[in-house]
């Protein structure tokens, strides 16, 4: 049984002001001394390091063990509805308290699917209450309408508070709680219409806090304090301890290791700082309970792979942003390219697709792939659900997987003599390649809900470990 108090922040639509208010309570009930454990519905990569941010204290772990507390994904269409108690549980373990921020509006869920992947099926399933965050800027009245319409629409989600956002002066805030008086549901916020918080966007979020960590540090504080002026903390707090135990079990990376017994661990490097800042907590934690010694290094500043690499992760992120800078670094391109061609268990996912490619918008990248990549005025964006063409170091043939691709760059061609998925949905498709160890891909997905690949890449690592050692 989970007992954890947590709350759901969500908004009738995107742009109400849900990262605001989610990222200012983690932020500013962390500096009250809770542990909070922080979470992102939904497939988002870049919120979750808002939240990683908000849940430490000055750049202080406020977490149990003292570690840093990684913002995580609740994702009931990558990883299906089963797991989003366990997962969530075991991000929460030993913390006071857990906030979620949803994603788009309270009752949208992937195209087509009804209510799955929405913030309402995940507030169900951990049995949360609900924080709706009302942008009142363009009403008055008619905000009893809207919130007694969403708490209405789906008796089992509990909307237990509302905070009204960019709230204009004191009349109007009056003339909101006079109308929400009778709407059963309680205010236990209010924010004012005020500048933006230096948070600049890029495609359809925020840029991530790698790419500019002392400004996020500034404006997570500010949203700390906003919260703090305009929000009753008890309250919420309150809520999210009304709560009822959750009925889970929480998720575990352990499981029989791929490493044979006496075979030493591989050492599997995986690709960070600013161009490659997506990736799910998870992985890494698949990774080393399979038996590997996980170590992070940064393509724009090292020069060279970590000593004794045997495998390499390379997920998503803005590389276009670095494109020149990731191309100058010659000497690592030439090592992941040699790494490759060895033989060596490559996992490349988007951003990391576009490093193997031979170019990004004209720069030299790593060489591995016979394609070229460029940026494109068109967003690629949505949920996905694919099949492994064939075997690769990560999935045997006609292994199933539901992914999610967001990327505003062409790959041409955008799929070599051996795929890596056949799309099956929306619509059919090859795409990715695999080649000798590589399997690299657009498609992002989530370990997870599929810990046989992180095996199956682990036993592929130590498979060529022990090929250079003969």
């Amino acid at each position: 049984m989970v007992t954890v108090p947590r709350l759901v922040v969500a908004a009738p639509s995107s742009g109400s002001g849900k990262t605001t208010v989610a990222t200012g309570l983690m932020a500013a009930f962390s500096e009250r001394g809770l542990a909070v454990s922080p979470h992102k519905v939904g497939p988002d990569y870049i919120d979750p390091g808002y939240h990683a941010l908000a849940v430490s204290s000055g750049g202080r772990a406020v977490s149990s063990g003292g570690r840093a507390r990684p913002g995580r994904n609740l994702d009931a269409y990558m990883c299906g509805p089963g797991l989003i108690g366990p997962l969530f549980a075991h991000g929460a373990a030993g913390c006071d308290l857990a906030v979620v921020e949803g994603v788009m509006g309270l009752y949208d869920g992937a195209s087509g699917q009804g209510e799955l992947a929405s913030t309402a099926q995940v507030s169900k399933l951990l049995r949360a209450p609900v924080v709706l965050v009302v942008d009142a800027s363009s009403q008055s009245r008619s905000v009893a309408a809207l919130v007694h319409g969403f708490a209405s629409w789906d008796p089992e989600v509990r909307i237990g508070g509302v905070i009204l956002n960019k709230v204009a002066s004191d009349r109007h805030e009056r003339l909101l709680r006079d109308a929400l008086d009778e709407s059963g549901v309680p205010v236990m916020g209010v924010l004012r219409r005020t500048g933006q918080v230096g948070t600049p966007s890029r495609h359809l979020g925020l840029v991530p806090v790698a790419e500019r960590h002392a400004e996020a540090v500034a404006s997570t504080r500010e949203l700390a304090a906003r919260v703090r002026a305009g929000c009753d903390l008890e309250a919420l707090l309150a809520l999210a301890r009304s709560a009822p135990a959750l009925d889970t079990t929480a998720w575990e990376p352990a499981g029989a290791p791929a490493v044979p017994a006496g075979h030493g661990r591989p050492v599997i490097a995986v690709a960070g700082g600013p161009a490659f800042t997506f990736s799910y907590a998870e992985h890494t934690e698949l990774l080393t309970a399979a038996g590997a010694d996980v170590v992070p290094f940064d393509p724009l500043r090292d020069e060279r792979l970590p000593a004794g690499t045997r495998g390499l992760v390379i997920g998503g992120g803005f590389p276009e942003v670095y494109a020149p800078e990731l191309s100058a670094n010659e000497p690592l391109r030439k090592a992941v390219a040699e790494l490759a061609h060895a033989g060596a268990p490559v996992a490349a996912e988007c951003a990391g697709l576009l490093y193997l490619a031979r170019s990004l918008d004209g720069k030299p990248m790593c060489g591995v792939l016979a394609a070229d990549a460029r940026m494109s005025e068109r967003l690629t964006l949505g949920y996905r659900e694919a099949v492994a063409v064939g075997d690769s170091a990560l999935a045997r043939a006609g292994t199933r997987v539901r992914g999610h691709e967001f990327h505003r760059t062409v790959l041409e061609p955008g799929a070599g003599d051996a795929p890596a998925w056949g799309v099956v949905h929306p619509d059919r498709r090859v795409e990715g390649f695999v080649q000798r160890g590589v399997h690299a891909s657009y498609l992002h997905t989530h370990w997870a809900a599929a810990p046989e690949m992180a095996h199956r890449f682990v036993a592929r690592c130590a498979e060529f470990m022990a090929r250079c050692a003969v």
